[in-house]
């Protein structure tokens, strides 16, 4: 028992220093200058949901519960569901 312990201790503490090493940072070399990002590449930023597509959203969802209400399935629910999204 007590060498099983022990066992553990040492599996834990090599994790703990494996890990540390592999979520380091690769070192650069000097003589290399540092990457810069391209100057025609613009960051990810979230965009803001139109009015448009929060309105067929909300759309969509009425004709799925009517969908539901209905009881519709299979074919006859898709062919609902697209007959109600296009109709204005």
């Amino acid at each position: 028992m007590r060498l099983l312990s022990v066992a553990a201790a040492v599996c834990l503490c090599l994790l703990a220093m494996f890990g540390a090493l592999a979520g380091a940072p690769p070192a650069q070399p000097a003589d290399t200058p540092p990457v810069s990002e391209p100057s025609g590449v613009k960051p990810l930023t979230p965009t803001p949901p139109s009015g448009d597509a929060a309105a067929k959203h909300a759309k969509r969802t009425a004709c799925l519960k009517d969908a539901k209400a209905k009881k519709l399935v299979g074919a006859e629910k898709t062919s609902f569901l697209q007959k109600c999204i296009a109709a204005p």
